[in-house]
């Protein structure tokens, strides 16, 4: 019995959470045997699809080239091994490589391995590295020379994401969780100085906060940021004075944010203090508080900046406008500000890659749902822009095959709502006459099941939380989907950032039912605009998405035809009442805290576990993982137990949980194109597309 606010709820199922059960174990591993039962005669298609996934990867392959301080350094891959191979080569690519990192050496007899972050020393001395070896996001830092290739004694336990070197390359600093993994330390260590010697340099007691730490481009200027969902403030430190007492840039204040870089004789900010899609301030470093600030860049109407890249003459900006990813160059010393153009009229651009502060030329990364990933050099002064390498789709790949449309829906609120499609051009009907596979149980000529003009099978995917955007780009295993004849599509629902602020603020806290209301919105619309039918219909999510799925299931079953959830935070109201739970507390400006009864009552309205309710479900796999530190197992155990009880129809409801992995999934790339197969299997299985693709 739970009770709060005067309110009982009985779960029944609550004694799933005792991982120490050999029980719980013993059940988890019983339904696992389940799911495999039941997709058993799907298991030739899944076997098919995975051989189509790994064919269409260069599995031999390497990244784009990154020049910086003398050296080009890149990663690789290797055909059957998993992981990624972090290398170097002097001054030219024709020079003799040095491996950096082997991480399948260090993965060696871990079932699960995950590199944390990868950062090599200011001088290219050393490198640091984090590794996870159980999916708990726990890491143990390690550091290597890169003369010798071998390991130096100094290793910490318990270390989060967040790193930075100071200018010397010997003194490191490191973040570590709290119990709730909550990154709430900043911790300094000296190479070669036992660990119980490291310097404990700031600490955050605000449950609602959380600590990073990172380095400058510049490498000048070493930054410790303390943020919430909804406010942050951060300090700095010179790299050259490691030892020194960070100094706070401007304090904290509920609702205002801002991130910090440094340029020059001057540190850049981008903050939403007096506008709300932000703006760009810049700063003097002698005087960096709010009442020096300058604004470099305003807020404008329909503009999201959402990132800084600085360079020493540029800065890039990264920025959301009519639903894309867009990227804007202003030289520092004109002031000029340019969109960089791209060839798609639908796609999406971000900078990275680029270490150089001292380099006109910036490096970002392009697609869109049919172009390949590609990394592109950009010179901002010629504004040429050179493809250094694109994405290798092997198997004869032509975009051409395949086109892509932008919809939009209505929401009962009449808020349009955008949605993004991709299929083969020869699968939708009411583009012209086209053959198409026959549909498993079809009768119409044509083996559509509905004639020409008729709907399709269609796979809608949804996130919505946390100003996430889920941005159209490239998957070469969706080419399975595709190419079997269904129809892929994004609800850019609130909650997202697809739209700017507006549309995050639109979806959460009290406002969280418009994420669930628009994903419903865009599957009727799609099956009014006859690209589907509620019983072609499939819809998948994944951890705030899942919520999604548990959700929009509850309010209408009949819409769907199967679902994929994936992590799903489904147990949403239990979960938020245990602030022991990792996330809890600093989640409460997502959610909301249930501890105040508008909340909770609020939050009990939508909480796909708390409304599961007597009616017949779609057939749906849910997937968890015994490790995943964000959304523990049991709320998916709990969720597809209590579903299977008051489940009134016959279509299956399977739980797949990983047994030795974390909130990602399988860490080595084998693993998680199975695992990608196996959830395309499932989807295929129940639309009844379980045949050779287009042109077999």
């Amino acid at each position: 019995m739970i009770e709060a606010h005067g309110d009982q709820r009985v779960d029944p199922y609550y004694w799933l959470r005792d991982k120490q059960n050999p029980e719980v174990i013993a059940y988890l591993e019983a339904e696992n045997a389940y799911t495999d039962e039941v997709m058993a005669p799907a298991a030739g298609l899944q076997a098919e699809l995975y051989r189509e996934i790994v064919g269409r990867v260069q599995e031999t392959d390497f990244s784009a080239p990154v020049f910086d301080k003398g050296w080009w350094t890149y990663t690789r891959t290797v055909e059957g091994l998993d992981y990624e191979i972090y290398c170097r080569r002097r001054g030219s690519m024709e020079a003799q490589e040095q491996v950096i990192l082997d991480a399948n050496e260090l993965a060696k007899g871990h079932e699960y391995f995950e590199l944390g972050y990868v950062e090599r020393s200011p001088d290219e001395s050393t490198v640091a590295y984090a590794q996870d070896i159980n999916g708990s996001e726990l890491h143990e830092l390690r550091f290597r020379d890169l003369d010798s290739g071998a390991d130096l004694p100094d290793i910490v336990s318990g270390v989060y994401y967040g790193a930075a070197w100071s200018s010397d390359s010997r003194t490191f600093f490191y973040a570590r969780p709290d119990a709730a993994m909550r990154p709430y330390q900043v911790w300094r260590h000296r190479l070669g100085a036992p660990t119980e010697q490291d310097v404990l340099v700031i600490q955050e007691d605000d449950e609602r906060f959380e600590l990073s730490v990172e380095l400058s481009k510049s490498e000048r200027y070493i930054f410790i940021t303390s943020s919430s969902q909804v406010s942050s403030e951060s300090r700095f430190l010179r790299s050259d004075e490691p030892e020194a007492e960070p100094v706070l840039i401007e304090p904290r204040r509920p609702n205002i944010e801002y991130s910090v870089d440094h340029q020059e004789d001057r540190f850049l900010l981008l903050t939403n203090d007096g506008a709300l899609n932000f703006r760009l301030m810049a700063a003097p470093i002698d005087s960096p508080s709010r009442a020096s600030w300058t604004e470099v860049v305003p807020e404008r109407p329909g503009v999201r900046l959402n990132l800084i890249d600085v360079h020493r003459r540029h800065v890039v900006l990264g920025q959301r406008s009519d639903g894309l990813q867009r990227i804007e160059v202003q030289s520092s010393s004109t002031g000029e500000l340019h969109v960089v153009d791209q060839p798609d009229a639908a796609y999406t651009a971000f900078p990275g890659g680029s270490p150089s502060y001292d380099s006109q030329v910036m490096r970002f990364f392009y697609t869109s749902l049919t172009a390949p990933w590609s990394a592109v050099d950009y010179d901002m002064e010629t504004r040429e822009r050179t493809i250094v390498k694109e994405q290798p789709v092997r198997g004869g790949y032509n975009r051409d095959d395949y086109t892509t449309e932008r919809v939009w829906a209505t929401a009962p609120d009449a808020t349009r709502v955008p949605i993004s499609l991709v299929y083969r051009r020869a699968v939708l009907p009411i583009h012209g006459e086209v053959a198409l596979p026959r549909l498993r149980g079809s009768t119409a000529a044509g083996g559509d099941g509905a004639g020409a003009g008729g709907a399709r099978p269609l796979l809608l995917y949804g996130y919505g939380a946390y100003e996430h955007s889920n941005d159209p780009m490239f998957d070469p295993a969706r080419l399975s989907l595709l190419d079997r004849g269904l129809i892929f599509a994004i609800a850019h629902v609130r909650g997202g950032g697809e739209m700017g602020r507006e549309w995050y603020e639109d979806g959460r806290l009290l406002r969280k039912r418009n994420t669930f209301d628009d994903f419903i919105a865009c599957a009727e619309h799609l099956v009014e605009a006859g690209y589907t039918s509620p019983d072609r219909l499939a819809i998948r999510g994944r951890s705030a998405g899942g919520l999604l799925i548990g959700a929009v299931l509850n309010q209408r079953p009949h819409l769907f035809a199967c679902a994929v959830a994936q992590v799903p935070f489904v147990d949403a109201l239990t979960t938020m009442l245990d602030d022991k739970l990792p996330l809890t507390i600093n989640e409460y400006d997502e959610w909301g805290n249930p501890a105040e009864e508008p909340y909770y009552r609020y939050i009990k309205g939508y909480s796909p576990y708390d409304n599961v309710h007597q009616t017949a479900y779609p057939g749906l796999l849910v997937m968890g993982a015994l490790n995943d530190p964000r959304v523990s197992y049991w709320e998916p155990a709990k969720w597809v137990a209590k579903l299977r009880t008051l489940n009134t129809g016959d279509r299956p409801v399977v739980l797949k949980t990983q047994m030795g992995a974390g909130h990602m999934g399988p860490s080595g790339r084998y693993d998680s194109w199975r695992e990608e197969a196996f959830v395309m299997a499932f989807v295929l299985s129940r639309l009844g597309l379980d045949f050779g693709s287009i042109g077999d």
